[in-house]
């Protein structure tokens, strides 16, 4: 029986078991039916709660033999949806929790729109230690700055509508719903969302490349879900970004710096000269900053020389 949506998730260890049982009744009680779930455990041991847990509830998953990174355990769905014949594509992280009516309102919007090539919902927090809805933004989509620099929609706001109908280069990976025949157009060699970023900015690189083929996105703000995520910032400046990497461990910085810097050589070609002279200062400031206050994470461009002949390069 074809599905016109898959809904994805991803697990790892005692970090994402714990939002299983709220999770899953939420997707279990979408008005919208016409859909499958698929899960890949990133654990590093198959004996895991997550595991028993989606067994237990008959959840169709596999178990990725370790942490596989989010782009190659979301591409490895991604075909998977192809292959059953689906539409569309939902990715979605666990610590989440939708509103009955989610996933209805935001297969609509694609219905009614072919110009979009992906849609996300309006994204606000979940307090889960107190199991408490807020009015918080946590993102209502990127938005794009000068010097490749990607922001979340309104995050840390109060939710007062004024981001409702704000313009976004496409969906944040925590919640983000994709037409499957504009992923097939823009999948470049390294999959759907691109493998030598294991994990941190993927959504922003694939964001990107909808755009540059021509698809719009949107933010269906009627589709409300809430998000506990663990490391969060609230505005955009040079000040708040800093404030928000002291919430983050190590390891998640060094993806995110990275990555950062694939991104710059990734579409430097396509910048004009302005936008260059940003991305120049934002990779300086950047540079500064690590050398100063993170110096672990130094080490990445060691790691981003190794793999300059694996990153597709886009302009002439």
């Amino acid at each position: 029986m074809i599905m016109k949506l898959i809904i994805g998730f991803i697990t790892y260890g005692d970090s994402t078991a714990k939002y299983l049982p709220y999770f899953l009744d939420s997707l279990g009680a979408q008005i919208y039916r016409d859909y499958k779930v698929l899960a890949v455990d990133n654990s590093e041991k198959e004996d895991n709660g997550n595991i028993k847990y989606l067994r237990e509830h008959g959840v169709d998953f596999k178990w990725a033999g370790g942490n596989i990174g989010f782009a190659r355990a979301y591409n490895s769905m991604i075909r998977q949806a192809v292959d059953l014949g689906a539409d569309y594509f939902l990715v979605i992280n666990p610590d989440i929790i939708l509103e009955p009516d989610a996933a209805a309102k935001m297969v609509e919007a694609l219905e009614q729109d072919g110009r979009l090539g992906s849609v996300c919902p309006k994204v606000l927090r979940w307090d889960f230690a107190r199991n408490r809805k807020t009015d918080v933004i946590d993102t209502c989509g990127i938005r794009l700055r000068p010097g490749l620099r990607f922001v979340d929609a309104g995050q840390g706001e109060r939710d007062e509508g004024r981001h409702d109908s704000t313009d976004i280069l496409g969906p944040s990976g925590a919640a983000a719903m994709y037409r499957l025949e504009a992923l097939g157009r823009v999948k470049e060699e390294n999959g759907y969302f691109d493998e030598t970023m294991f994990m941190y900015k993927e959504d922003c690189d694939l964001a990107y490349r909808l755009f540059l083929a021509g698809y719009q996105s949107r933010c269906v703000a009627g589709a409300v879900v809430y998000h506990d995520r663990t490391a969060r910032a609230a505005g955009e400046s040079d000040l708040r970004v800093v404030m928000n990497r002291k919430n983050k461990n190590k390891r998640i910085k060094a993806w995110s710096f990275l990555n950062q810097h694939i991104l710059f050589l990734k579409y430097w070609r396509l910048q004009n000269t302005a936008n260059k002279l940003a991305v120049s200062w934002y990779g300086l400031k950047m540079f500064i900053f690590v050398l100063l206050f993170e110096q672990y994470s130094l080490k990445q461009y060691r790691r981003l020389w190794k793999l300059r002949k694996k990153i597709n390069t886009y302009g002439s």
